[in-house]
């Protein structure tokens, strides 16, 4: 008979083993596989020789000694049974350890877990709006799952500028440890094992960045052959298979590659679909490549009952959170245009603008218009970039035609009456200062608990803040930063992690949209200010929820700043922004969805929608009645189960969530002894 068993356990090196496997060796001797059980390697799996061990001794059930319990009320019996009843694995569906996270906890946040726990793998799109607590729920799982054995190894993938956030809050809310594999990390790993080594064995649990994963095709290999007990992707429309795009992006494959690497995925999203089928479709897929059988063609039948997707918005919790969420309060400040911003506004309009060398009063040259305009619309320093790039564009031909050189000529015109526009005529940035000096604003500058976050989309705009602004604002050029895209993931989590510190000298933070995705900016902070504004409904609410979300303990106060002019098309171009915000507000009190209103449901085709309203020459009046007209549609659509018009139906579906209920914990023994 063999000393050693499977299922026997063993002391080697004062640490105690559950055999797993036994084979015999070459010394005459035998291989044990084995978990460790005892404190100090409990999670672990080694393999002894035991012709190389100087003692194994295997531990008998039979040499038990039962040793009487004689403290008072067996309070010994009664604590070492709790113990060992907290350290068992749950085999139930209920939660046990998610509800004791660091947080104030809402009865919504665990239906994910709930749902997922149901099914045989726990693979789930959490798809709830913005700012409700997504990383929350993932931790809640994810805790679910590491108490139930099933979460020794763990990925989280997530925006590079997300890195720190996202490992602060499974560190500090639920004590989940991932170590962070930015470029830097990553390369000291590789530099500290054996080439033939995988990477991404070193450590158990790891976030990265997506970008870093995507953009290293040497990576590939080691993916494919490394294995994750879960794999956690934030913001997973950026992976989605778009559906205009005849294959599929590095990021798409990368997602693809990943998805057949865990037994548990879960994905982040609260834009998870551009509206077309395929793009959802390619999502689902990665949680069940069975669940649509024809990504061009499928009904909500197809997966409504597998338990794979849960959205909900704000207005459908709203009864549950009504001391965790502030209601926000909005301001829309106009300030008419400086007669040098009505000089820029009519040289703009006189711009022949040309295409293939010819200018012809058609589509195309609006929507050039429309695109130099937008820069405008953001401020004349970001218009003046895009003029000098678009003149060197031309005179940089080989053959330039005659109507280009009248197109160059009235450029120059447009950059001339750009010059002439500085701080003091740029009527939008003298509203914001006003603003800000207002005392019924009563920002505190030099408060840092009370810090501000302005928006735009151009960084020309944004480096002009920057030095303009700090003497207007009684601050110093220190307390301003910058954050946009072109940044490293080091120096924006750097960065994004000052903001959140109170004793950091950040006051202000000027943001492209880079920022608008995921971050929480919203600790010391709830002043927000559209600097300019997003032709997006999505990008409207994706910020505004970096400071109106879950666990913003101060009113949030948002700042949209508008310029009234005497140009009629400039004047109906900017009414239909004002329009645009409307409706985001309107979506925001009573939809939850704003992209129902463009039924596109993606920030780029959203703005490409806008400009080609505006370069047909819609009115502000026909463009309100086309949105609302779509928006009907869309609920419409919604209503009708067997709508299947480019994923309107999705709206509809995403919003039957299970009814929210306490989960109800396993029994406990009676700690009143």
């Amino acid at each position: 008979m063999l000393p050693y068993a499977p299922g026997a356990r063993v002391v080697v090196r004062d640490e105690e083993w559950l055999v797993r496997r036994v084979d015999p060796s070459s010394d005459g001797g035998h291989l044990l596989g084995c978990d460790g059980v005892s404190d100090l390697v409990r999670g672990r799996s080694a393999q002894f020789l035991t012709q190389l061990e100087e003692e194994i001794l295997v531990l008998d059930p039979a040499a038990t000694e039962l040793v009487a319990d004689t403290s008072s009320h067996f309070n010994s019996t009664f604590l070492y049974l709790e113990a060992q009843l907290r350290r068992s694995t749950p085999n139930d569906e209920q939660i046990h350890l998610g509800r004791r996270a660091v947080m104030n906890l809402v009865p919504y946040q665990l239906d994910p877990a709930l749902q997922a726990l149901k099914q045989p793998r726990q693979r789930i799109l959490i798809a709830d709006a913005v700012g409700l607590g997504k990383t929350l729920e993932a931790g809640i799982l994810t805790t679910e799952l590491i108490q139930r054995g099933r979460g020794q190894r763990i990925l989280a993938i997530t925006l590079k500028s997300m890195l720190t956030q996202f490992q602060k809050e499974f560190w500090s809310r639920f004590s989940i440890p991932l170590v962070r594999l930015d470029s830097l990390g990553l390369q000291r790993v590789r530099n500290s094992i054996p080439s033939n080594h995988n990477p991404f064995n070193y450590y158990d649990r790891t976030i990265i960045s997506i970008d870093t994963l995507k953009n290293n095709l040497e990576y590939r290999n080691y993916l494919e052959n490394a294995w994750w007990d879960i794999i956690i992707i934030d913001e997973c429309h950026n992976v989605a298979a778009r559906g205009n795009e005849d294959g599929l992006s590095r990021r798409a494959r990368l997602a693809r590659l990943l998805s057949g690497r865990s037994d548990t995925m879960m994905l982040l999203s609260a834009t998870p679909h551009d509206g077309s089928a395929r793009s959802f479709a390619s999502l689902m897929s990665l949680l069940d490549p069975t669940a649509i059988s024809d990504p061009d063609d499928y009904t909500p039948e197809d997966f409504r009952n597998k338990g794979l997707v849960v959205r909900r918005f704000k207005k459908d919790i709203r009864d549950q959170v009504s001391a965790d969420f502030q209601e926000r309060i909005t301001e829309q400040l106009k300030q008419a245009a400086s007669p040098q911003e009505e000089a820029a506004y009519r040289a703009l309009l006189a711009i022949p603008f040309t295409q293939k060398g010819e200018h012809r009063a058609a589509k195309q040259q609006e929507l050039q218009r429309v695109g130099m305009q937008k820069a405008l619309f953001s401020s004349p320093f970001a218009a003046l970039d895009s003029t000098g790039r678009r003149i060197a564009l031309l005179q940089d031909k080989p053959g330039i035609s005659g109507d280009e050189q009248t197109e160059v000529a009235a450029l120059e015109e447009f950059a001339a009456a750009l010059r002439q526009i500085d701080a003091a005529s740029f009527s939008k940035f003298q509203r914001l200062v006003q603003r800000l000096k207002d005392p019924s604003f009563n920002w505190q500058a030099a408060d840092p608990s009370d810090r501000l976050l302005i928006f735009s989309e151009r960084i020309e705009t944004l480096r002009w803040l920057r030095e303009n602004l700090p003497g207007e604002a009684g601050l110093k050029p220190a307390h301003f930063e910058i954050l946009h895209g072109g940044m490293t993931d080091t120096e924006q989590q750097d960065l994004v992690d000052r903001f959140g510190r109170q004793d950091d000298s950040v006051r202000v933070l000027l943001c492209s949209d880079v920022a608008s995705e995921g971050l929480n900016l919203h600790y010391f902070c709830h002043r927000l200010v559209h600097f300019d504004l997003p032709w997006s409904l999505m990008v409207f609410q994706q910020r505004n929820g970096r400071v109106d979300r879950y666990g913003q303990t101060r009113q949030p106060r948002i700042v949209y700043l508008f310029t009234e002019t005497g140009v009629d098309r400039i004047k109906g171009d900017l009414r239909i922004l004002e329009i645009l915000r409307t409706k985001d507000e309107q979506a925001n009190r009573n939809l939850g969805d704003p992209a129902s209103f463009l039924n596109v449901f993606d920030p780029d085709k959203e703005a490409a929608k806008v400009a080609e309203i505006m370069a047909a020459g819609t009115s502000p009046q026909q463009f309100e009645a086309a949105i609302d007209a779509a928006q009907a549609s869309s609920q419409q659509a919604g209503a009708d189960t067997d709508a299947d018009a480019d994923g309107d139906w999705l709206l509809k579906l995403f919003a039957q969530a299970e009814p929210t209920g306490e989960a109800t914990a396993q029994p406990r023994p009676s700690t009143d002894f």
